[in-house]
């Protein structure tokens, strides 16, 4: 449930006091600190301030706030209402509001449809393939469209097959993304009809795995998942020696479904993979799934068309329903999936104001918001995910949706999808999986991480030594250094190891650990195939 914000409980502020009437019935009287103030009293304040007064951090900018769970209290603020870039921790906002708009058992569906008549095994008419913005889809569940399709009896199309995508608009990528991610898998293009090539959900985005040939000079073998003629190889690159420098890359250019393959591959190396955003997943949704259709003998006339609405009174033929959003919140989350971020968004829109476009499903993520208690006017949000550099929260307003979430009826699935420090299993941990390993923190924080170029984040949840939960929000920005994770991790660090309430605090260093590797410009998931 989220908190009222009615007059009779808004709270009024007045020289460290906090009145609040209850309902013109009573009025209570408690204390609140200044920013800063009282925590140094037991000793956070000096501890905190030690941990982010870091030499990597001069000449930056930081936002920091600690707040008890339990009460709201605010026991340690740092320029708390400073508006940094949160990377992605803007899907914080995206993710709670999309569990309070679309709720946790909400599913995408994809369907396939048709106005046209059977005449024996023959279907007199086009086929549709609608879908709903479903970022899960896999080549697999074509594949099970295609095949019950074909336990209907239909053997023949006369007509097309036409991809229906306008669930969504056709604006394929967020503002301000930058145009050298564009071919990278967590820049991949929005649709309403995609494919993701494996069960991390990578929506919109083919596996391309190169082996080298039996000798030098062979060309080497290049293995595309799933299987598509939608992308074209071209191939220049040669198998060498054994021993020699592997420099072989894959790339796309702008505009075009022609993946370049070039460098040497050595001999007896190991399989490069690279995960490539597709150009125009409609189509590549439409490549697949007609080729699913002719391998379970099902003929169509003609190539497929996209982006046109299926008409009304189609019947459905056959269907696919998504997992449940608290389920899909656990890739998404804990992964930091970007096209789950946007997808959502876009649907949120579709829902509250009948358009599946950015706009309005931003404007429902705020509306989510400011029923949270969020100050939406001292913010910007303008993508779903983070991946956009316009976007730019304070920690102040991060830490007060994480207090204000925690008694919504779908709090406990929300939380359960946020990365866990130094759990080693990916699904569980997610980007937090290899950090603050061997602390107090282990196992025991939760939060949502986030890393642009100049950009680092980290809120979430952690209990201290004593058992007192604590929220928590650090953002940092325009530091040079390449890595600031372990400021970070310090902070949790620090609290996880405190007895908050009686002052037994100390400022905890975590350095030597995978949290500073050598580039944290990009979420640790979005390197590829690295595990992070």
């Amino acid at each position: 449930m989220s908190r009222p914000d009615t007059p009779a409980h808004r709270p009024l502020r007045r020289r460290g006091w906090i009145w609040t009437l209850a309902a013109g019935l009573a009025c209570t009287l408690t204390w609140s600190s200044p920013a800063g103030a009282g925590p140094s009293d037991t000793g956070l304040k000096g501890a905190l301030d030690k941990v982010l007064s870091d030499p990597r951090m001069d000449g930056g900018a930081v936002s920091v706030v600690v707040a008890d769970a339990a009460t709201g209290e605010r026991l340690y603020q740092r320029d708390a209402g400073d508006r940094l870039m949160p990377a992605s921790n803007t899907k914080l906002a995206t993710s709670a509001a999309a569990m309070a708009v679309l709720g946790a058992d909400h599913r995408y569906t994809t369907d396939v449809l048709t106005t046209g008549k059977r005449r024996g095994s023959t279907l007199v008419g086009d086929v549709y393939l609608r879908g709903s913005g479903d970022p899960t889809m896999l080549a697999g569940d074509y594949q099970r469209l295609a095949a019950d399709l074909a336990a209907s009896g239909i053997k023949r199309v006369t007509g097309r097959l036409v991809a229906d995508d306008t669930h969504f608009d056709d604006q394929r990528l967020g503002r301000s993304w930058a145009a050298d991610d564009e071919s990278a898998y967590y820049s991949a293009q929005i649709s309403a009809l995609t494919v993701a090539p494996d069960t991390d959900y990578d929506a919109g985005t083919v596996v391309v795995e190169v082996t080298p040939g039996a000798g030098p000079g062979d060309r080497p073998r290049v293995k595309l998942t799933p299987p598509t003629d939608y992308v074209r190889l071209d191939i220049s690159a040669t198998t060498v020696e054994k021993g020699r420098p592997d420099t072989v890359t894959v790339g796309r250019e702008h505009g075009s479904n022609t993946l370049t393959v070039s460098g040497d591959v050595p001999v007896g190396s190991a399989a490069t993979k690279e995960w490539i955003a597709v150009w125009e997943p409609t189509g590549y949704a439409a490549a697949v799934f007609s080729d699913a259709l002719a391998e379970h003998g099902v003929r169509i006339s003609g190539s497929p068309r996209t982006g046109l609405p299926t008409p009304p009174g189609a019947r459905t033929l056959a269907s696919h329903r998504s997992m449940p959003l608290k389920e899909l919140m656990h890739p998404f989350m804990k992964l930091s999936n970007n096209i789950h971020a946007e997808a959502l968004t876009k649907s949120m829109g579709r829902k509250t104001a009948g358009r599946g476009t950015w706009d309005a499903g931003l404007a429902a993520i705020g509306t989510q918001l400011e029923k949270e208690g969020v100050s939406t006017s001292d913010l910007r949000q303008a993508d779903g995910s983070g991946l956009s550099r316009m976007n730019v929260f304070p920690a102040e307003e991060l830490a007060t949706l994480l207090l204000s979430v925690r008694d919504a009826p779908w709090f406990a699935d929300w939380y359960a999808s946020l990365p866990v420090a130094c759990a080693p299993d990916r699904a569980v941990g997610g980007t937090l999986r290899s950090r603050m390993c061997s602390t107090p923190a282990a196992l025991n924080a939760r939060g949502k991480t986030g890393s642009l170029t100049g950009a680092s984040a980290l809120s979430g949840y952690v209990t201290d030594d004593a058992g007192r939960e604590l929220v928590y929000s650090v953002v940092l920005n325009n530091y040079l250094a390449p890595s600031v994770k372990s400021i970070e991790d310090a902070v949790v660090v620090t609290l996880a190891s405190s007895d908050t309430a009686a002052g037994d605090i100390v400022p905890s260093s975590v350095r030597g650990t995978r949290s500073a590797e050598p580039d944290a410009s990009l979420e640790c998931a979005w390197r590829k195939p690295l595990h992070c």
